[in-house]
């Protein structure tokens, strides 16, 4: 398949769309330093749309609020770059969209914005599923490196993300 994206990020997202079509699964993405690269390396693949139910770009902390129901003292608690911010915007991604799965992604790409409890290459992420308990949520935090280029961190973000969405093995 010719994609836009890089090989190794359009080879898994077949497999999420492949895999989640056989489970009868959609969905939904709610991202903040990715910037909907992980809807976009989805929507490459033909018959996403058996999948795919929504996608949510939450860049500012506004629209963390706006469109997932992010709660502001989540946010001031924690930062946006926080396994708990993560879990309120699938939460909320989950919510908004209906779909079977949520995925959100929270980080510091850089090159700026780094600081020393968070430096740049920090992300975060959490997925939340439809009918499981909400204090069961699988959530991450990951230092992809400062070392990295933006770039590098936000493919490298997106492909973790994509792995949270496979099913799980029967």
């Amino acid at each position: 398949m010719k994609s836009v994206l890089p090989a190794k990020i359009a080879k898994l997202a077949e497999r999420v769309v492949a895999e989640n079509k056989a489970a009868g699964r959609m969905i939904a993405t709610a991202e903040s330093c990715t910037g909907g690269l992980v809807a976009a390396a989805i929507t490459e693949v033909p018959g996403s749309s058996a999948v795919l139910e929504s996608g949510f770009v939450t860049y500012s902390n506004e629209s963390k609020m706006k469109m997932l129901d992010v709660n502001a003292d989540i946010l001031d608690t924690f930062g946006a770059v926080s396994v708990a911010v993560a879990w309120a915007m699938a939460q909320g991604a989950l919510k908004k969209s209906g779909a079977d799965i949520a995925v959100a992604i929270s980080g510091i790409a850089g090159p700026d914005g780094g600081t020393e409890k968070k430096p740049v290459g920090t992300v975060v992420f959490a997925v939340a599923e439809k009918g499981k308990d909400a204090e069961d949520m699988v959530g991450d935090k990951i230092q992809f490196g400062s070392d990295k280029s933006r770039a590098d961190i936000r493919n490298y973000a997106t492909l973790h993300a994509l792995g949270l969405l496979l099913p799980p093995a029967p």
